[in-house]
């Protein structure tokens, strides 16, 4: 199977696992983990142009799981990450990272964290090495095995 194909088949088999637990994701703790993980995938390269924005701003109001919030909650909180990262990407993923790891004590919703991180990344079809290492840093922030993810 060819790497796109396998990142295809991963993004929509964590977008089913986390459509199973819609109803156990409602947390602000989540909210806050999720929108985070957004800015940080879509930073991952350590800098975000105005479509890429848009296209992840576009696939958190149409995400099931994330219906559960208003989506102009989930828009500003999402804006507010990404203009942490993007004036200064170190310190910014710092703080970024901290917010996620907030979704650590309850390990349902800090796997459902990590799996947005992987559909948000594998959204565009590539799923490329800056947002696999940011994904797998959340892994260690959160506690949980980057390679149960296949990261």
């Amino acid at each position: 199977m060819a790497l796109w194909d396998r990142i295809k088949e991963s993004a929509s088999t964590m977008q089913t696992q986390l459509e199973a637990k819609k109803n156990d994701l409602r947390s602000g703790a989540f909210r806050d983990a999720s929108m985070a993980m957004c800015a940080l995938v879509s930073a991952a390269d350590g800098s975000i142009d105005p479509s890429e924005r848009q296209r992840v701003a576009s696939l958190i109001a149409t995400n099931d799981v994330l219906q559960n919030f208003p989506a102009d909650d989930l828009q500003r909180r999402f804006n507010a990450y990404v203009d942490k990262l993007t004036a200064d990407f170190a310190f910014g993923k710092v703080s970024v990272l901290q917010e996620i790891a907030k979704a650590g004590k309850k390990p349902a919703e800090a796997r459902a964290v990590i799996q947005i991180g992987i559909v948000i990344g594998g959204a565009d079809g590539d799923f490329d090495k800056s947002e696999q290492a940011v994904v797998r840093e959340a892994c260690f922030a959160l506690d949980l095995p980057p390679h149960e993810f296949d990261l």
